[in-house]
């Protein structure tokens, strides 16, 4: 296994270059290599490479060939007239620590490939608005793309077209050019997760939207701030798709424009829409179809999700379709749902147990009152417990409010999505077993409990919380509980 150095202000295409002393030139002399897995091509800090390069050989599983840096200073940097990295038939490679900038072409266009990590890549100003995406995969299975960042590109940021077995991680995606552009586009792919990714598109000209997924089987598509375009999630003609702990805002343009949209270019099947905040735009939950087609739309739900701000209804379904809308967290502006009167006839869509943000507000219980001694002593009825979380106001945060975990070294941290949360303007609502909790902007604690849930039980019952929060910037997340402790007898009493 050798490693190679390349760097055009010292190196000569006559090195043999495998030292930092002895490096190449250019990529012309790493072309004529025959690479070996476990081979590594190491690109010299501060360095700049005009021209294409193109790998024509694979690794293995266990040794693939990277293309990396080496040396103190800022990534190497690719231009190129044509792509910046192509290949073609070329499987388990590593593209790792290096920016890729002013292509014609693709920032990296692979074909017929098999066991790709892009991670740590810097793209900027790529790519052609007739072509597909800056960073390409067309044909072959098990790509991961990874802690990269995409921004002002032509066309889309990414474009996957039938691979099998696709990682999109943690990724920042900004300002994908043209009427055709999304911010990710996937086709006929299957086994995909997108997961802890930032996809905005509120600064790029004439978008289409941030993700579109076209015949995807098996995805997750979870964890993601999505901002802007014409439509958030695109997920049309699906099996089996889980869209979970989004935060999808900020897009419109069109009467047709939704948060997240299904039920066109093909059957769709299976579909479980969950804990995602949906606000800022026009339509939530779209499942709807351009013409009269006749397509299958079948095992839809839609649940624990949040709509705020919209000017259109939190669900539109407007085409033969089966599943079920519950549980969800509607803002008493917006109207909850615009089913077709045929659909609502033949009760195949029902509607249920879904509650306004203003039945959502919590009476705050408290069990102790100041200055009076008769209850010094008594055992509270209910005991929240946590380890230093707090929440303040600002108005420059997400959502309007900060969480401050003071055991984290990473100081302020973001708001974000984690399981059973509901945000709204004036604080952090979680629904949990025995009844619902709210902390506000000043860090109070307000629970409500539910009788109902109670009833039967003795004695103390708990539950617990899980917070996770973020940093806001490097996709970092750190996690907090908080515990409920109710003496149901004293309660209830």
């Amino acid at each position: 296994m050798a490693i190679y150095y390349v760097n055009p202000a010292i190196g000569s295409n006559g090195n043999n270059g495998t030292s930092v002393d002895t490096p190449f030139a250019s990529f012309w002399a790493v072309e004529n290599l025959k690479l070996q897995p476990g081979d590594s091509v190491l690109l010299a800090a501060g360095s700049v490479f005009n021209d294409q390069l193109d790998l024509k050989y694979s690794g293995t599983a266990s040794a693939p060939i990277t293309i990396g840096s080496y040396g103190v200073g800022d990534a190497p940097v690719i231009h190129s007239p044509g792509d910046g990295i192509h290949s073609l038939y070329a499987s388990n490679i590593v593209i790792e620590n290096l920016k890729i900038s002013e292509t014609a072409g693709a920032a990296i266009y692979g074909g017929y490939v098999s066991n790709w990590t892009v991670r740590n890549v810097e793209v900027e100003n790529t790519g052609s608005s007739t072509k597909t995406g800056s960073v390409t995969f067309r044909t072959g299975s098990n790509i991961t793309i990874e802690n990269s960042t995409i921004t002002g590109v032509n066309g889309d940021g990414v474009w996957i077209e039938k691979v099998n077995g696709v990682n999109f991680l943690n990724n920042t995606v900004t300002n994908a050019h043209g009427t055709a552009a999304d911010a990710v586009q996937m086709n006929d792919s299957s086994n995909i997760v997108i997961s802890g990714n930032y996809l905005d598109q509120t600064g790029a000209a004439t978008p289409k939207g941030v993700i579109a997924l076209i015949r995807p089987v098996n995805a997750v598509v979870e964890d993601n701030t999505l901002i802007g375009g014409g439509f958030g999630i695109s997920a049309q003609a699906g099996t089996n798709i889980a869209i979970h702990d989004n935060d999808i805002s900020g897009y419109g343009g069109y009467s047709w424009s939704y948060a997240i949209g299904l039920g066109d270019q093909g059957n769709t099947r299976d579909y479980d829409i969950s804990g995602n905040y949906i606000h800022d735009g026009v339509w939530g939950v779209a499942v709807s179809s351009a013409g009269t087609t006749s397509y299958v739309r079948e095992g839809i739900e839609i649940y624990g999700n949040v709509f705020d701000d919209l000017s259109q209804a939190a669900l539109k379904v407007d085409r033969p379709a089966s599943g079920s809308f519950h549980d969800n967290v509607i803002a008493s502006d917006v109207t909850p749902y615009s089913i077709s009167p045929a659909i609502i006839a033949a009760n195949t869509f029902p509607v249920s147990n879904n509650t306004t943000l203003e039945e959502a507000q919590l009476a705050i219980l408290d069990s102790h009152v100041s200055g009076d001694a008769t209850h010094a002593d008594a055992t509270p009825t209910i005991v929240a417990t946590h380890d230093s979380l707090k929440i303040s106001a600002d108005a420059d945060a997400h959502h309007g409010n900060l969480l401050e975990n003071d055991s984290s070294a990473n100081g302020i941290l973001l708001l974000r999505r984690f399981d059973g949360e509901l945000v709204n303007k004036n604080g952090l609502t979680l629904t949990g077993q025995y009844g619902t909790i709210h902390v506000d902007d000043h860090g109070d604690y307000s629970y409500t409990v539910d009788a109902t849930k109670l009833a039967g039980l003795s004695g103390e019952v708990s539950e617990t919380f899980y917070y996770k929060i973020s940093d806001g910037a490097a996709h970092h997340f750190d996690t907090d509980t908080l515990s409920i402790s109710i003496h149901v007898d004293d309660l209830l009493s």
